[in-house]
């Protein structure tokens, strides 16, 4: 199971340009869970990327340019969860489609505790804006203390 740096890759590569579908991980992976990744690994040109060592504008900018380039089919994003670095992979998704114009087939899958667990874009778009989430703890706050279900 192979995988190409991100930032090395050329944005109209060929297997990118085959396969249409792409599986994107946090580069430690690998690794770490590597069945996980081995799982979503076929059909798709493979990249992994490190937010720790790549900057975000870049790797959003190498991202929309493939996108802008490849009619793709489908993207994957697969990270663990709870990393401050990999959460900006799920974010970004957002902000290329906004930068596109596109409207894209996009997974979202997160590994907890060894489980790969798949959450909606919704989910992404709210853990992206905290007032959203503090708005939704407020809400329930409220709620309860009106003497409302417990």
């Amino acid at each position: 199971m192979e995988f190409r740096e991100l930032m090395e890759v050329n944005a109209a590569s060929k297997e990118i340009r085959e396969k249409k579908r792409i599986l994107l991980i946090g580069s430690c992976l690998i690794d770490e869970h590597p069945k996980i990744v081995e799982k979503y690994s076929e059909g798709k040109a493979k990249l992994k990327v490190c937010l720790e060592r790549e900057h975000f504008n870049m790797v959003c900018l190498k991202l929309s340019s493939i996108i802008s380039r490849v009619p793709i089919e489908e993207i994957i994003v697969l990270t663990v969860d709870g990393s401050p670095h990999c959460i900006q992979l799920h974010f970004m998704m957002n902000e290329i489609e906004k930068i596109t114009g596109k409207n894209l087939n996009i997974r979202h899958i997160l590994i907890y505790k060894g489980e790969d667990i798949e959450v909606d874009a919704e989910t992404v778009k709210k853990a992206r804006y905290l007032t959203k989430i503090y708005g939704m703890k407020n809400a329930t706050t409220s709620l309860s203390n009106q003497g409302g279900e417990d």
